[in-house]
């Protein structure tokens, strides 16, 4: 299964690093932006989410978005990162991998989501996504904001 531009997103219903359920077909009537990444507190993800805090989520938050970060962490692993690096945005817990096979963004052989930015209009319809073919490499968030930017008008 795999997510499409211009298509309704998945529906899921996962935790937060505070144990507060998130589904996403409540959060309609606002845009949202998923971030899929490998694990917590890995040096790559470490640095990609800092970016995200220093620099693009203001972008996201002006364009009235939430956003989530999501892995295979459990939530507290998740608390502890989001305390850790001072993050303002959640952090769901998707400890079966099953919302990231549904995005098409599971590595079975890694064991992990692979990065994956999906920008999700108001209504619930896939507008933009962003994958990173290297596993090595880390994002820039630049398109998906223009993306949701663009949504938002």
């Amino acid at each position: 299964m795999s997510v499409e531009v211009g298509k309704q997103a998945p529906d899921f219903t996962l935790r937060d690093e505070n144990n507060e359920k998130i589904t996403l077909s409540e959060l309609k009537g606002e845009p949202v932006v998923l971030m899929f990444y490998p694990l917590d507190f890995s040096p790559l993800c470490t640095t990609e989410h800092c970016s995200m805090r220093d620099s693009a989520h203001e972008q996201f938050a002006a364009a009235g978005a939430r956003v989530y970060g999501i892995s295979r962490d459990s939530r507290w692993t998740h608390h502890a990162f989001k305390e850790k690096e001072n993050l303002p945005y959640s952090l769901l817990a998707d400890m079966s991998g099953d919302v990231a096979r549904a995005y098409g963004t599971w590595s079975e052989e890694a064991g992990v989501a692979e990065r994956l930015t999906v920008v999700i209009g108001p209504d619930g319809v896939v507008r933009h996504l962003q994958r990173t073919e290297n596993r090595g490499q880390e994002r820039d968030h630049s398109e998906s904001v223009a993306a949701l930017q663009s949504a938002s008008r």
